[in-house]
């Protein structure tokens, strides 16, 4: 398999009206799609997407960052036992439900990564048909800000469901 690196200087995004309101599109509306081991670096991608980086397998990302999160910034699927997958600097704003969504089996190194205005850093596949050990690693995390952490609500519970369905919210944790 030939490598090539591509040198780019522009903003990524899908275009105005992209979003579609954080309906999942899958990785057709990917503004990057990643094979197993790629590397990305040094990337914006803008506001207009709706889902921004897909990995297919285990991945690096290097200084990427997004300016408006749509459906999710990064989606790791597929990733095997005892891959890790890289995030390192680069950062997101405005993502109303989660940043990295991870649906493989392998790690996920979440390392300098700065998010603002946030529902979910990270979030693992709780609802995919084929459960597995998933293991994240966050480390020096200079600022986590929309936490809620003066916020009386501290959770949301969920009912679970099996298939792969989407579990229902059933309201707030007790105190």
């Amino acid at each position: 398999m030939k490598f090539t690196t591509l040198a780019v200087a522009a903003k990524y995004d899908r275009g105005s009206g992209a979003c579609k309101n954080q309906k999942e599109g899958g990785e057709k509306d990917a503004v990057f799609l990643l094979r197993e081991g790629a590397t990305l670096k040094n990337v914006i991608i803008g506001k207009d997407q709706a889902e921004g980086v897909h990995c297919k397998g285990h991945c690096t990302l290097e200084y990427v960052c997004f300016e408006d999160v749509c459906e999710d910034a990064i989606s790791i699927k597929n990733d095997k036992p005892g891959k890790e997958s890289w995030i390192i600097g680069g950062g997101a704003y405005h993502a109303s439900d989660k940043v990295i969504q991870h649906n493989g089996c392998g790690t996920v190194d979440i390392i300098n990564y700065y998010v603002e205005d946030y529902g979910k850093l990270y979030r693992s596949c709780g609802n995919c048909k084929t459960q597995c050990k998933r293991n994240v690693y966050i480390e020096d995390t200079a600022t986590l800000k929309g936490v809620c952490s003066d916020s009386k609500q501290k959770c949301t519970m969920y009912n679970g469901c099996a298939g792969g369905c989407e579990p229902k919210k059933i309201g707030a944790c007790p105190p």
